[in-house]
């Protein structure tokens, strides 16, 4: 495992391209509640890459892990002191911009790590991965969305309990469903790999929990009197954190292991958003520029429409000026 920021020119060139993963995360600055430190999404996703690049390495003896610097960039945040959202398009050219510099320095081989859920950000990922890897023919993949949807959804719960060896109760497996963002899981990682980093106060909080109409609020969090959080940090667990850290690897893995080999499509990694249209990049700038192209259109046949009744009139659109 080695660290791209840390390496020379001639040692970069040195390295075997087709046995060489690059890992890249990208991850915002955002609110996390009055409990956690805005980098969490930064700092679990640099978690998970170099806990993948250990992986890869004791896997793949003499393929090299090369690290890059995360890029504290997302989009779809929630808005309050300390988040730093950056438009979507943003998001997904400079990822663009770096998988093109990689490619074209002969790597074959980027995974783009995350740890920020935002339907728009995941897209972007996405978006650039695909954009990347057609353009110039290599494996480029955010390995994140797919991975990030199914424990969402609770399909991994009952590997997690296996891992924690013991079945979770009723009531956990409930706040495990209302769990999303500074809640049971975020604050447990933050307590088994950055402790220092996560407020006592988390232990008081009262459970946040807001329904599927209430969650499609913009900033839902922090309205009427949030706190920015959403699930039950107060769970938080060090031993649940590393359980469930246990299952999202080997699940990432097997994904990897696929895409390096070539049994598995880089769309297998995607997020269900990529498909939906209004999540895509691209997507609010086509309205806009329909509806100012319809707004011309009117008024060019309005203008025109004036400019005939002049003549007929016989005389000027306005004789009077």
């Amino acid at each position: 495992m080695r660290r791209f920021e840390e390496m020379s020119t001639p040692a970069l060139v040195a390295l075997d391209r087709a046995r060489t993963v690059v890992v890249l995360t990208v991850s915002p600055l955002e609110e996390h509640g009055p409990h956690l430190p805005v980098g969490v999404d930064a700092i679990a996703a640099r978690h998970f890459a170099e806990a993948l690049a250990e992986r890869l390495t004791a896997a793949r003896p003499g393929w090299t892990a090369l690290l890059a610097p995360t890029l504290p960039l997302g989009s779809f945040t929630f808005d309050a002191v300390g988040t730093v959202s950056v438009r979507q398009r943003v998001v997904r050219d400079a990822v663009v911009d770096y998988g093109r510099s990689l490619a074209r320095a002969g790597f074959r081989y980027i995974l783009v790590a995350n740890g920020h859920g935002g339907p728009g950000h995941l897209t972007a990922l996405e978006e650039a991965s695909a954009i990347v890897s057609r353009r110039h023919r290599v494996m480029m993949a955010s390995v994140s969305g797919h991975l990030a949807w199914q424990f969402l959804r609770g399909r991994y719960v009952d590997k997690i309990a296996t891992a924690l060896g013991r079945p979770l109760s009723d009531d956990e497996r409930r706040a495990f469903s209302e769990d999303a963002h500074g809640g049971w899981w975020e604050t447990s990682l933050m307590l088994m790999i950055r402790p220092d980093l996560v407020d006592p106060s988390y232990r008081s909080l009262p459970p946040a929990r807001y329904s599927l109409p209430e969650r499609a609020v913009p900033n839902f969090p922090l309205r009427n009197g949030g706190q920015g959080y959403v699930g039950h940090p107060a769970l938080a667990d060090p031993a649940f954190a590393k359980a469930v850290s246990e299952v999202l690897m080997a699940e990432t893995m097997d994904l990897v292991e696929g895409l390096l080999d070539g049994r598995v499509a880089p769309r297998a990694g995607r997020s269900p958003f990529f498909v939906l249209p209004f999540f895509r990049t691209d997507f609010w700038p086509m309205p806009a520029t329909a509806a100012a192209g319809i707004a011309l259109g009117v008024a060019a046949c309005l203008t025109l429409t004036a400019l005939g009744r002049t003549r007929t009139d016989g005389g000027s659109p306005d004789r009077r000026a």
